[in-house]
């Protein structure tokens, strides 16, 4: 991957020194099951980001100022085992804890979050994770693999509260595995307005959030390996992120499982204005959290 700078903000925001916030790109897809690809999903998001106007008209606001270092050192992973790839994940994620960093990670499959999760787990006692899907993934194991992506909210689930938008697919081995007050299928979610208030007050004070872009309704995110429909629109999604920043102090997200069509390139660029959307609600609107 060719290594440029988000955007092509110059070096002034874009070096380790003064930037506020890392970008992880991780290419990884070993784990995907139904159609794979999403390997290729740092480059494309990155691609769409030369096209990304860095003022945001909502909050009136150039985040980029912040600072945005990408950091490039997980490439050329895909031949590594799922767990060695975990280990590096958590390794690198815990590198800017300690560096005090705002960590943002783009993927590459679920799995991916594993090791993101278990490294803020160590740092944050009260940690609860904000799991925006289509699916559950809550399977203890799949097809022989504990780091699949389809188990990537399962080890989490056993150490921290799990709050979860948008799911309408499981296994019924699941079940057994849902945090009952926790989970917010979309069907419920179509039929009623509370769920904002009822999940966030369900979250603790340190959020980590997890976005599979096929939480999403595929009509506006089609370029995902396994899309559902019925899923989330534009503008209720943006309305219920303002609502958590407002309210919980987010400490890292992913953006996970865009996989990329040659001929369609608006998934690309829905990845890359909601990844400058969660950064401009982080740092204009409700940075009250930040130490």
């Amino acid at each position: 991957m060719e290594k440029k700078t988000f955007s092509g903000i110059s070096k002034k925001y874009s070096n380790i020194e003064n930037s506020k916030i890392v970008l992880i790109p991780i290419p990884y897809d070993r784990t995907q099951t139904c159609k794979k690809g999403s390997k290729m999903g740092p480059k494309a998001f990155l691609y769409a980001a030369n096209h990304l106007e860095l003022y945001d008209i909502e909050t009136n606001y150039e985040v980029y100022k912040k600072g945005i270092f990408i950091d490039y050192s997980i490439q050329n992973i895909y031949s590594i085992s799922p767990k060695r790839m975990v280990k590096k994940v958590y390794d690198i994620v815990k590198k800017y804890i300690l560096k005090k960093k705002f960590i943002t990670i783009i993927g590459g499959d679920h799995s991916i979050s594993i090791g993101s999760i278990r490294a803020f787990g160590e740092k944050f006692s009260d940690l609860s994770i904000l799991h925006m899907d289509a699916h559950a993934d809550l399977r203890p194991i799949y097809k022989g693999n504990l780091y699949n992506h389809a188990c990537s909210m399962h080890e989490a689930s056993k150490k921290h509260s799990i709050i979860q938008i948008g799911i309408r697919s499981m296994d019924i081995s699941e079940k057994k595995y849902v945090q009952k007050d926790n989970i917010f299928y979309m069907h419920k979610i179509n039929s009623n307005d509370y769920w904002m208030e009822k999940s966030i007050e369900n979250l603790s004070k340190n959020v980590f959030l997890s976005i599979d872009i096929d939480v999403f309704d595929p009509s506006i995110a089609p370029s995902t390996g396994t899309p559902e429909p019925g899923g989330l629109n534009w503008y209720t999604s943006l309305k219920f992120f303002k609502k958590v920043f407002k309210k919980k102090k987010i400490v890292g997200f992913d953006i996970v499982e865009l996989l990329p069509n040659p001929k369609d390139f608006s998934t690309d660029f829905l990845a890359v204005k909601l990844f400058y959307k969660l950064l401009s609600y982080k740092y204009k609107f409700f940075h009250k959290h930040e130490p």
